[in-house]
């Protein structure tokens, strides 16, 4: 892992704890933050097998925010053919967060508006501190989301609440984001890292061939009709019948033991 600026990054055999690191600025996404993050998440998830992590798990520094929101300081003085080039590299990083063959876990403690917003879209799920305040406040600055927003958004919560959030640039708190299916669970601010390395640990104890084929067809199925879905589950189901995993999975269960996954 080269030097970062922005980020700390903490690797144990089986969970990797990404942590945006710029507090002073709420942790905002500039294109120094957007490149690093990138370069972690691409590291990781192209690791040997061997390496690679099971669970990643996303979090902000400090205690206000996971991340408040693009940098609007560097937005303000962008043309256009720059506020493309950033906003592509937004969807870049999310579309490699989203596809990463481990799951990716939000711990957002604060703020996560905006780009933040988006970036704990791209998760595979959320977690959220009593604290939390989630939003699309775009709108409020003659923008519009640009880092997947519009699409994962409406995905997640539904067209209604989609459009509601997004017209309106409404800032939500975490029960709010709770009801709505935005994230899911809420615990209080000193318990939310501890939940999430205990749901981590457990998704990392699993075969993780099984985890990583269950994350690639719900992404590919939620974007295709339910027969296409199903012929996609039934191929990647019928795949992990040629792996290590399943053949100690059913010896470990017809044994009536604790099986021992390898990625294999």
């Amino acid at each position: 892992m080269h030097a970062l600026e922005t980020l700390l990054v903490e690797r144990t055999e089986r969970v990797a704890l990404i942590t945006l690191n710029r507090p002073e600025k709420l942790n905002a996404l500039n294109s120094t933050v957007l490149r690093e993050l990138l370069q972690v998440f691409l590291e990781l998830a192209n690791a040997k097998a061997s390496e690679r992590p099971r669970v990643a798990i996303l979090t902000g520094s400090g205690d206000k925010a996971f991340v408040a929101g693009a940098d609007i300081a560097e937005m303000s003085t962008m043309t256009v053919a720059e506020a493309k080039a950033f906003s592509d590299a937004g969807h870049r990083l999310n579309a490699v967060i989203e596809e990463a063959s481990f799951p990716v876990i939000a711990a957002v403690n604060g703020f996560a508006l905006g780009g933040g917003c988006e970036l704990a879209l791209a998760c595979d799920f959320i977690y959220a501190s009593e604290r939390a305040k989630f939003g699309q406040p775009e709108v409020n600055l003659g923008l519009m989301p640009g880092f997947g927003g519009t699409q994962r958004l409406a995905r997640r919560v539904g067209l209604g609440a989609a459009r509601e959030l997004i017209y309106s640039g409404d800032v939500i708190n975490a029960e709010r984001a709770l009801a709505i299916g935005l994230v899911n669970a809420v615990v209080p601010p000193a318990e939310l890292m501890p939940r999430v390395r205990e749901v981590a640990d457990k998704i990392a104890a699993k075969a993780p061939l099984s985890v990583a084929a269950s994350k690639r067809v719900i992404l590919r199925g939620c974007e295709t009709d339910l027969v296409s879905g199903n012929e996609l589950e039934a191929s990647a189901f019928s795949g992990l019948f040629g792996s290590e995993d399943q053949r100690e999975g059913t010896s470990a269960f017809l044994a009536k033991r604790t099986a021992t996954f390898t990625g294999r």
